[in-house]
């Protein structure tokens, strides 16, 4: 089977393509079925968005499946794997719910019963975890329970770890995006350094998924048209979860044949390489850890672990006065360091360098998170080509007249309108959502009663 590159860049780009154009009419269709939530205390938009952005990226997953599986080369996926089918399956029962729950706002714990189900329907496909590679002991065979068991707990909490994430515009579909390319190169790596044909399911889903990302984040970058609700972040929590359970389970460590030895040594000695269950939740490490203290915080209060809140991450940043675009870029930076690190430490653990550049980056994220009033200017000659936001703006000085007193009704009202001060970022938009402005402004809002 040769290394079709070009398919699978094929592949993402007609994903792109189709979430991407379905998304206008998925936008319109939200407003006339009423999916558009009024604004709860958590949420940090001012005006109601409509929801149900998963139909797009359901339907760009379709079309990505359907051009794979008529590629010369990656079509022999479907042909020996029955992974896609499976895939498939459980993202059509998980996508339902999302948008059930969308539109009617289902009970928390449905929706944890009807994950559970969509896991279960892909482990009776197929698509399971067979085996673990567990450092000094050896390819450890599990049994068809302890397989089902680990496969859902896998589907399970990387589902509400993106779920959880998804607070701020284009936060969970960039973050997954970034996740999703590293786990293709490492993927790929596999497939293609060592020829173990078992990789390439998890190889096409993660191609898939970075072409439902990006399909869907123009329509989602701050301020949003549109919100992938949880039909869009349940769904590409399990697809990612599908690939981590696909190159974990389905690929045999020893394989690699790296070392010359018993099993139990190529084992120890490749852990560094080849780390398919270590590197799924290293990717997601963001989110797990948003998901892991919101349950210690919300038990420790004596609240359901499933009760909403604002104190998620991304609501911390907006507290300490980033702004809402500041506060996407630190989280995406958080997790493209995670991620790449993690792949270049499988690459070569012994390079120094690279525990040295982690280590160097780690300091500069720490110094962005200690500047949240750091305001980044443009030079003038690249202000044609960067937002406006990112432009040098002087306010305009008020005319002799406007330093008067005077009525309001006295003033006609495009004079009215040509004094007032630009909007500045941060000040609801008429798109969706906005970021919150000064910490005074969140503290008025959770003197209103929110926790």
């Amino acid at each position: 089977m040769g290394k079709p590159v070009r398919e699978y860049l094929l592949t993402l780009c007609i994903t792109a393509a189709v979430t991407y154009l379905l998304t206008g009419p998925v936008r319109k269709f939200a407003i006339v079925a009423g999916a558009m939530p009024e604004i709860r205390a958590r949420d940090v938009h001012r005006e109601p968005t409509p929801r149900l952005g998963g139909i797009a990226m359901f339907f760009g997953l379709c079309a990505g499946l359907l051009v794979a599986d008529h590629l010369t080369n990656l079509n022999q996926v479907f042909e020996t794997s029955n992974e896609p089918r499976a895939l498939l399956s459980g993202a059509a029962l998980i996508w339902l719910i999302g948008v059930l729950d969308d539109k009617f706002e289902i009970d928390a714990l449905i929706k944890l019963g009807g994950q559970m189900i969509a896991a279960g329907v892909m482990v009776v496909q197929g698509l399971t975890i067979l085996w673990l590679p567990i450092p000094g002991v050896g390819s450890v065979a599990l049994t068809q329970w302890q397989g089902t068991l680990l496969t859902v707990a896998l589907v399970v909490i990387t589902i509400n770890a993106v779920n959880f994430v998804d607070g701020l515009d284009g936060l969970a579909a960039g973050m997954v995006c970034i996740a999703s390319t590293a786990f293709f190169l490492y993927a790929y790596r596999i497939w293609y350094s060592y020829g173990i044909e078992a990789a390439a399911p998890a190889t096409l889903f993660s191609a898939i998924l970075m072409g439902m990302c990006l399909g869907f984040l123009p329509h989602n970058m701050h301020p949003a048209r549109i919100f992938m609700g949880d039909s869009g972040s349940m769904l590409i929590g399990l697809v990612l979860a599908a690939g981590a359970i696909s190159i974990t389970g389905q690929v045999d460590p020893d394989a690699l044949n790296l070392y010359v030895g018993s099993e139990k040594e190529a084992v120890h000695q490749t852990v560094p390489v080849y780390i398919p269950l270590l590197l799924p939740l290293t990717i997601i490490a963001v989110p797990a850890a948003d998901l892991i203290l919101a349950i210690v915080r919300r038990t420790w209060r004596g609240q359901s672990p499933f009760a909403a809140d604002r104190g998620h991450l991304h609501h911390r940043l907006l507290e300490i006065g980033h702004s809402h675009s500041r506060a996407v870029l630190i989280m995406y930076f958080w997790s493209a360091l995670i991620a790449f690190g993690a792949l270049a430490y499988s690459v070569n653990s012994a390079s120094m360098w690279i525990v040295l550049g982690i280590v160097f980056l780690s300091a500069i994220g720490l110094v962005l998170l200690l500047l949240p009033r750091f305001t980044p200017r443009t030079p003038r000659w690249m202000e044609r080509f960067v937002p406006p936001r990112y432009r040098r703006r002087g306010v305009p000085a008020l005319a002799p007249e406007a330093s008067t007193p005077a009525s309001a009704g006295e003033q006609p009202a495009s004079v009215a309108l040509e004094d007032r001060a630009p909007v500045v970022t941060g000040v609801s938009g008429v798109n969706g959502a906005t970021a919150i402005g000064a910490r005074s402004r969140l503290a008025d809002r959770r003197k209103a009663g929110t926790r």
